[in-house]
């Protein structure tokens, strides 16, 4: 029996906080040690530079997500763990690609609608003020991506649908226009993946200014806790789970026997303040180790450069391989 191939995509245009870790980084990497999996893990920098124009950003997010995921426990030697720039056959293919795809499939983008959209709510004359190839074709190269490795399965959030039913929208395509060399991918989404909230109870994300940091040390994680918001219910009072997002965030470091216990606690009058040291408490003991292996990484980069380039040496094998039956398809070949 074969194993499914699953390939994520992470962009590189910052810091990962604590949401990320929960949402994303923890259940993939567990995910990854399943037997029956193949498991492919990229670093997004060229999907990055379509939206931060900022290098040194780039540049340290790059560095900032590769060592969280090793830190948290990516295995490359379970993982093919490489960075999409040092792919230069996605690029090529992401060339061929387009020049199969249809204009109209890119006008019905997401992204693209949107800055459309704007532009007609602030009365520009031209709807395309202000939008660049980068965000237009954004679903071109995102579909290179999948298929230079003929993904299964692409991990997705409900706003990366539509991109994965494009990428097997052009494969089809392409397999049907000119040979069949595209598996056709499935959207994979995870109906259990927690999404965390933040310190004010919406989604903890960067926009907001709600997250948690992840490497911090204990001291200033407990700062951040304590800026969760809380009602004025004093010590003795009796409180309830949705009272404030304390609870959900405990929840998601904590087993299922550990939060009934909190739960409890809560109940019977626990004090917001011994509450929040209790959760900060749980956070730090998790990441304790990872911490420690970010540092060791963070220090030394060379070593991250070092396991992406062996990453990228082993997905460049298999990249070349199907490359090469591409082009030959497509009558880009040697003269005989």
């Amino acid at each position: 029996m074969s194993k499914k191939r699953v390939l994520t995509g992470v962009t590189t245009t910052g810091i990962p906080h604590l949401g990320n870790y929960v949402g994303a980084i923890r259940p993939a990497v567990r995910a990854a040690q399943n037997p029956d999996t193949e498991s492919f893990l990229f670093l997004a920098d060229y999907h990055g530079i379509i939206k931060c124009h900022e290098p040194e950003m780039i540049h340290q997010s790059t560095q900032a997500v590769a060592a969280t995921w090793l830190a948290c426990g990516l295995n490359p030697e379970q993982t093919t763990f490489y960075r999409q720039s040092d792919i230069p056959e996605v690029m090529e293919l992401n060339w061929i690609l387009t020049c199969i795809t249809a204009k109209g499939l890119m006008n019905r983008a997401h992204a693209y609608k949107a800055a459309v959209q704007a532009n007609a709510e602030n009365n520009q004359e031209d709807p395309d003020f202000g939008v660049e190839m980068g965000l237009f074709s954004y679903p071109i190269l995102m579909t290179a991506d999948i298929l230079m490795f003929n993904a299964n399965e692409v991990p997705v959030g409900r706003d990366q649908i539509q991109h994965v039913e494009m990428a097997r929208d052009i494969a089809g395509r392409f397999n049907h226009r000119f040979q069949e060399l595209f598996t056709l991918p499935e959207v994979k989404i995870d109906e259990n993946v927690e999404l965390l909230v933040g310190l004010d109870g919406r989604k903890m994300s960067k926009s907001y200014g709600n997250t948690i940091p992840l490497w911090e040390n204990d001291k200033k994680t407990q700062k951040s806790v304590n800026k969760i918001i809380t009602n004025m219910k004093e010590p003795g009072e009796p409180k309830q789970p949705d009272e404030s997002p304390l609870f959900e965030i405990y929840k998601a470091f904590s087993t299922p026997s550990e939060t009934a216990a909190f739960t409890q606690m809560l109940a019977e009058g626990l004090a917001w303040g011994e509450a929040k040291k209790l959760l900060a408490a749980k956070i730090n003991a998790e990441l304790a180790e990872p911490r420690e292996r970010y540092n060791e990484l963070t220090a030394d980069p060379s070593q991250i450069e070092d396991i992406l380039q062996a990453g990228a040496q082993k997905a460049r094998k298999e990249a070349r391989e199907l490359l090469n039956k591409v082009r030959d398809a497509v009558g880009i070949r040697p003269l005989k």
